[in-house]
């Protein structure tokens, strides 16, 4: 619609210089003319002065050659005032004899007639003898112009005025052709907007229409008339496409943020809306660069600044990645470049994976990988120092301390074999391979066993252990090793971060809800801060300050979670306050649903 404004403009400014033009020459034309018949008219008019100037000079010859001279004057007088009152074009009329003298004149009686005189004209008055033609004087004739500026003032008024009507008619014609082309083609864009808003099959009347402009208004209904059969034709597949197409990027579980050549957003799906917590029409039609993370940073500005920079031929084959902060989720982001079918750059599409776990999983493997190398570290020294003292100095020591030495060796191979088994432990049972096999079990024999189990780790610190068992609690179907791991965790755990000469209670008894059985250990130790029970089940995850400084992998409690949700569809659960201590434990099913082990 821009290119048809600016050639409307020029095809209006051509018409108004067309009109200036024509205007300008027809002035020139009609003064050249006014002018030329002006000169035509003065010289008739002369060539008429002296014509009657010639008539006054032989009508007087006639009236005076035969009568006396005394006469002549009034004869004179008297044709010379018929002449005056019947023509007011003459001014004056003055005759003189043969010798120059005055023999009438009318100035001397109509004065101010006589001063109106523009131009005089002299014949001679002359009469045939029988010696030939003799000369008895001279008639002069005084003109005003009053009859040739009448004529020439009505003959250029007359002029102008049919000049003055030819340049209207012409302007009429041309302001006139101009509007109904205008209008024409006012139609035409008026049909070219319905089209371009989707209104196919929308015609244009041509019945007016003449010339280019109705073969153009032909042209266009036709063209409407094949857009609306194609429309029909098509509007079905290209809906179903499109939905299509819609569909799959709306059920991407990425985010997708797809923007054109000028960084306008034209497509998001749901999964971009959640990730960057936005509403559709917030940021539909907005530039990506102004979206800001939860510091307030404008973090695409940069990076599409550098994929901008970079050459599609590197950009396509290697995409540009990075990381921004959304709320607590680390979004990992891929911009990469979108190409037409055929091959035109037309925009980019942003990919958006949260990766919030994975970066945690490598922070907390990599905080277990040093935990791990540390702990082992440990047992590790101090079993070749050990070692290496009783294998170099065999004499050097007494029974005492040769003992002393066993003890310390057997302690540390110990706690380095449980940190070997917990690592194990976790390989095994997040493995999608992982089968457990069950069998009917009474909890409360189990719990006996762990209890036994740990006596020796109690007594060390004299630690009583109390065992508080529900009468006749339901045998249920378990994996035997698999919940005394758990139990001996959660019961080591107990007695690490209880004080010495302290209790640790152990139930078991049927949970609020009587589809469950509950297992629950309760110290006195130095309890949890309430920010960290959230995540005290997660694998790595380790309460480091101040009063916990008992060492480990992590594990232990992500075993003993995996243990009861994933492979025995059970629940675990902790309570605790700190400086109060703390009660682990978990629920298990009396009914387990029979089905097939679920994959991590």
């Amino acid at each position: 619609m821009k290119n048809f404004k600016i050639n409307l403009n020029t095809q209006n400014k051509m018409i108004l210089v067309g009109l200036v033009f024509s205007t300008l020459l027809i002035f020139i034309i009609a003064v050249f003319l006014t002018n030329k018949v002006q000169e035509k008219l003065s010289q008739s008019y002369n060539e008429l002065a002296q014509l009657l100037t010639k008539t006054v000079a032989i009508e007087s010859v006639e009236l005076i050659k035969d009568i006396e001279d005394t006469k002549k004057y009034d004869t004179l007088a008297y044709h010379t005032n018929l002449i005056l009152n019947t023509n007011d074009s003459i001014s004056y009329i003055e005759f003189k004899n043969d010798k120059g003298q005055v023999i009438y004149s009318s100035k001397d009686v109509e004065k101010n007639r006589a001063k109106e005189t523009k131009s005089s004209v002299s014949a001679p008055m002359s009469i045939k003898t029988d010696l030939g033609v003799k000369n008895i004087g001279v008639v002069t004739v005084g003109f005003s112009g009053k009859m040739i500026k009448s004529v020439i003032l009505t003959t250029k008024n007359s002029m102008f005025f049919v000049f003055a009507l030819a340049w209207l008619v012409l302007s009429a014609v041309a302001v006139i052709n101009t509007w109904l082309i205008t209008r024409e083609l006012h139609s035409l864009h008026h049909g070219v907007k319905k089209i371009s808003g989707g209104q196919f099959g929308y015609t244009l009347k041509d019945e007016d229409a003449s010339g280019d402009i109705k073969e153009l208004i032909d042209a266009f209904n036709d063209m409407s008339k094949r857009l609306h059969a194609y429309e029909e034709k098509n509007i079905d597949q290209l809906t179903l496409e499109r939905n299509k197409f819609e569909t799959v990027l709306m059920s991407i579980i990425n985010g997708v943020v797809v923007c054109d050549n000028f960084d306008n957003v034209v497509l998001i799906n749901n999964s971009a809306k959640k990730i960057l917590d936005v509403e559709e029409s917030d940021i539909l039609n907005t530039k990506i660069q102004m979206y800001c993370d939860t510091d307030g940073e404008l973090c695409f500005r940069e990076k599409i600044e550098q994929f901008k920079d970079t050459p599609l031929d590197i950009i396509e084959t290697k995409p540009l990645e990075f990381n921004i902060s959304v709320g607590k989720r680390i979004i990992k982001s891929v911009i990469s470049p979108m190409f037409s079918k055929n091959q035109d750059y037309v925009g980019y599409i942003i990919v958006l994976i949260d990766v919030t776990r994975e970066v945690e999983v490598d922070k907390l493997k990599s905080q277990f990988i040093s935990n791990v190398s540390h702990e082992l570290r440990t047992p590790v020294t101090i079993l070749r120092t050990y070692v290496d003292t009783l294998y170099s100095h065999p004499n050097d020591f007494d029974e005492a301390t040769r003992k002393e030495f066993i003890e310390v060796i057997n302690n540390e191979t110990t706690r380095l074999q449980k940190m070997v088994n917990d690592v194990l432990d976790f390989s095994r049972l997040e493995s999608p391979e992982a089968n457990f096999v069950k069998e009917d079990c009474d909890i409360g024999n189990l719990v006996d066993e762990s209890v036994a189990s740990m006596k020796i780790l109690a007594d060390e610190k004299n630690i009583v252990i109390s065992v508080i068992k529900e009468p006749e609690l339901p045998i249920i179907k378990v994996n035997r090793e698999g919940i005394q791991r758990a139990l001996n965790n959660l019961i080591s755990n107990a007695i690490k971060y209880s004080p010495e000469n302290s209790r640790v209670k152990v139930r078991a008894e049927l949970a609020a809800d009587s589809n469950y059985l509950e297992v629950s250990v309760e110290d006195n130790g130095i309890g949890i801060p309430p920010e960290h029970l959230d995540k005290i089940f997660d694998r790595f995850y380790r309460v480091e300050n101040d009063t916990h400084t008992v060492k480990g992998t992590g594990l232990g409690l992500h075993l003993v979670k995996i243990t009861i949700e994933k492979h025995h569809q059970g629940k675990v659960f902790v309570n605790s306050k700190p400086n109060q201590g703390s009660t682990f434990g978990f629920r298990l099913p009396v009914k387990v649903i029979e089905q097939e082990e679920d994959l991590v």
